[in-house]
């Protein structure tokens, strides 16, 4: 048996993923006394690793995601050239999955694409036993079968309810990460990660899902409004539990799924005063070149009955498509004004072209100045928030990245891969 030492290189962005692969690692006898340690900067990687025994193994992950790639690459450099101990660096997460190419070129030794849960723990294994790690294909995780968080370290967060998608959103790495199938947590499991919560002191219980409304349904298209009350009200019934939040942060809700009868589920079982309505845009023509699936005027009811009912609706649009036209740009103005004059709150967003994304090679439009004044009017009054700043400098510097990358790869099957793994 090797004397192996696991340590993960953690951030506000990557700790629900850190959280999730600990849950996994806790199911697997084999790793139930691996050491396991957290670091959260170059230093303090190369300063405990080198204070392990000459003849420790250490793994040191990292998750990330694409605007964090900079940062990582510098840690990495440092770490490889101070450590003096053997190490296995490891990737995976959002831009390792999505750029495995470009991943290894940062120096990773070892890259697990899509979801880690039996990946990771299985490889964490075969280095404990000396034995040469048979390479798994991507298989679509049993959620079931994991928990969501770690009871070991109390590592806890809102429980993951839904994976994968059915849109295929043009900007969006969901689909094509964890699939388009959507598979859900049972309920009765569901349950026993809650009294595992309130057992160490968490009353109010908030879920992750790409759509809180799409819980339960066998294709994520359909509403299944008797599988979300199920949800709800059993939840809402565990002894100890305070407060329950559906269809706010960290989740969102799809607009054509809100409806009077979706809503008023909402209403009756949980906590929260607001919901988090994906528009995206405020011209059909752009919704319908995203494969959104929705048109503006189901944004416009979502946000009717939503106001109506007593929410409070959070409204996400994204700005610098690239194929916008002054018309489309003048329909999202005209139509965001219309939604605040409803009542609605827009949360900001700037398009980032991510990996494996049909908009990885499409430059991002630089803002209209007709949208960055209504930006600054609403913002002045409340009624605009978010990191667009930001997101628009780091789309740009993602941008070029990819950009040369593109240029630099000399065979079509290296381009295939990158772009379809």
């Amino acid at each position: 048996m090797r004397d192996l030492r696991l340590v993960f290189f953690e951030s506000k962005l990557n700790r629900y993923s850190v959280n999730a692969l600990l849950g996994a690692i806790e199911t697997y006898e084999e790793l139930e006394c691996l050491p396991i340690y957290f670091i959260q900067s170059a230093e303090e990687a190369v300063s405990l690793i080198n204070s392990f025994p000459k003849t420790a193994l250490t793994v040191l992950n990292f998750s990330f995601f694409t605007p964090q790639l900079w940062d990582v690459e510098k840690a990495v450099k440092k770490i490889k050239k101070e450590v003096k101990r053997e190490l296995i660096l490891t990737a995976g997460g959002p831009h390792p999955s999505g750029d495995p190419i470009g991943t290894f070129n940062m120096g990773f030794d070892r890259i697990f694409v899509g979801e880690g849960e039996v990946s990771f723990p299985s490889f964490l294994v075969s280095l404990m036993e000396n034995k040469e790690y048979q390479v798994s294909s991507n298989v679509c995780v049993n959620l079931n079968a994991f928990p969501p968080f770690s009871v070991r370290f109390r590592r806890f967060n809102p429980i993951e309810i839904t994976r994968g998608c059915p849109f295929g959103c043009a900007f969006c790495q969901t689909p094509r990460i964890f699939g388009r199938k959507v598979r859900h947590r049972n309920v009765d499991v569901i349950v026993s990660h809650v009294e595992t919560m309130v057992k160490h002191g968490l009353k109010d219980i908030r879920f992750i899902t790409p759509n809180a409304l799409s819980y339960g349904s066998e294709n994520g298209v359909k509403l299944n409004l008797k599988a979300v009350e199920e949800l709800l009200s059993s939840v809402k019934k565990v002894k100890g539990v305070r407060k329950v939040f559906f269809g706010s942060f960290p989740s969102e809700v799809r607009p054509e799924h809100v409806t009077e009868e979706s809503i008023e589920l909402i209403k009756q079982y949980a906590d929260n005063d607001n919901l988090v309505i994906g528009a995206q845009s405020g011209s059909d023509r752009i919704l319908k070149l995203c494969n959104r699936s929705h048109t503006v005027e189901d944004v416009y009811k979502a946000v009717e009955i939503t106001v109506k009912r007593g929410f409070k609706a959070k409204v996400d649009f994204i700005f610098g498509f690239p194929d916008e036209t002054e018309e489309d740009v003048k329909q999202t103005i005209g139509f965001m004004e219309e939604l605040t004059k409803l009542g609605a709150v827009i949360h900001a967003h700037f398009l980032m072209p991510l990996p494996q994304t049909p908009f990885v090679r499409e430059k991002p439009k630089p803002l209209d100045k007709r949208v960055l004044r209504l930006i600054n009017k609403l913002t002045g009054k409340g009624l605009l928030f978010g990191n667009w700043r930001e997101q628009e400098r780091l789309a740009m510097k993602i941008y070029d990245y990819f950009r040369r990358q593109f240029d630099n790869i000399s065979t079509t099957s290296e381009e295939r891969f990158f772009e379809t793994v």
